[in-house]
C-alpha cells in the first residue's frame, strides 16, 4: 500500500506537465531578467571576491557553497546515469537546457529569500526561504491564502527533508561504499548520523563553515573523476549514440 502511494505521488509530481512548467517558468525568468545567468557572470565573480559577511549572516562564498551543497550529490551521479540509461544521450541535452533555464528561476527564488528573510530573536541569525516569502510576499493581497501556502510548504519540506531526500542521498552513499569497499551500510549510516549531528546542531554558521571547506574539494574531485572515467572509456563514446 505504501509503495503504491509513493509510486502514485511520483508519477503525479514527475510528469510531463510539471517538466514543461519548469522549462516555461525558467524561460520566462530568463527573458524577464535579460539573460541574467550569462550577463551577470562577471558581477557574480566580483561578489564572490568582495562580498562581505556579518556576525549575523554568512559570506557570499559561504552562501554559494551552501547552495552548491544542495545541488551537487547523488543526482549528479546516479541521476545522470539513470537519465542516459532510460532516455539515451539526448537526455544530456535536456539536462543542460534545464540547468541553464533553471539558473534564472533559482536566482529569483534566492532573491525572494533575501528580501523576506527575518532575524531570529533567540540566535540572532537570519531565517528565510520559500515558506517565508510565500507567507509575506502576498500578505497584503491574500493574507489567508499566503499563510496557507507558507505553512503547507513548511510542512512538506519537513517531511521531505526528514524522510525522503536525505534517505535517497544516504542510501546511495552507503550502497556505493558497500559495493566499493565492502563496508556494511549500517556502519556508514551511523557515521553519517554522528557527523551530521555535529554539523547541523551548530546552526547555520557551522553548516556554512563546513560547506566552505568540503564543497570545493567535492566539486573538484567530481570533475577530476568524471574526466578520468571519460578518458578511460574514450573508445566507447561513439557507440553511446547507438
Amino acid at each position: 500500500m505504501f509503495d503504491y502511494l509513493i509510486e502514485g505521488a511520483n508519477n503525479l509530481i514527475w510528469s510531463v506537465p510539471l517538466i514543461g512548467l519548469c522549462l516555461i517558468v525558467g524561460l520566462y525568468f530568463t527573458i524577464r531578467t535579460g539573460l541574467l545567468q550569462v550577463r551577470n557572470l562577471p558581477d557574480m565573480l566580483d561578489q564572490l571576491k568582495k562580498g562581505e559577511n556579518s556576525p549575523d549572516g554568512t559570506s557570499s562564498f559561504q552562501s554559494l557553497m551552501m547552495s552548491l551543497s544542495g545541488r551537487v550529490g547523488m543526482g549528479n551521479i546516479g541521476g545522470v546515469a539513470t537519465a542516459i540509461a532510460f532516455g539515451g544521450p539526448g537526455a544530456v541535452f535536456w539536462m543542460w537546457v534545464s540547468a541553464f533555464l533553471g539558473a534564472s528561476t533559482s536566482f529569483v527564488e534566492c532573491t525572494l529569500g533575501q528580501i523576506y528573510k527575518e532575524k531570529d530573536r533567540d540566535t540572532g541569525e537570519y531565517r528565510g526561504g520559500p515558506a517565508y516569502y510565500f507567507e509575506k510576499a502576498y500578505k497584503h493581497k491574500a493574507p489567508r491564502l499566503s499563510l496557507f501556502y507558507g505553512i503547507l510548504f513548511a510542512i512538506v519540506t519537513i517531511i521531505a527533508m526528514s524522510f525522503f531526500l536525505p534517505g535517497v542521498q544516504a542510501n546511495g552513499m552507503a550502497s556505493a561504499i558497500d559495493n566499493a569497499w565492502g563496508i556494511p551500510t549500517w556502519v556508514t549510516a551511523i557515521g553519517l548520523v554522528i557527523a551530521l549531528g555535529f554539523i547541523v546542531i551548530g546552526g547555520v554558521k557551522r553548516i556554512a563553515h563546513f560547506a566552505m571547506i568540503v564543497v570545493p574539494v567535492m566539486a573538484i574531485l567530481y570533475i577530476i573523476i568524471a574526466l578520468v572515467v571519460f578518458f578511460m572509456n574514450f573508445e566507447d563514446i561513439p557507440g553511446c549514440s547507438a
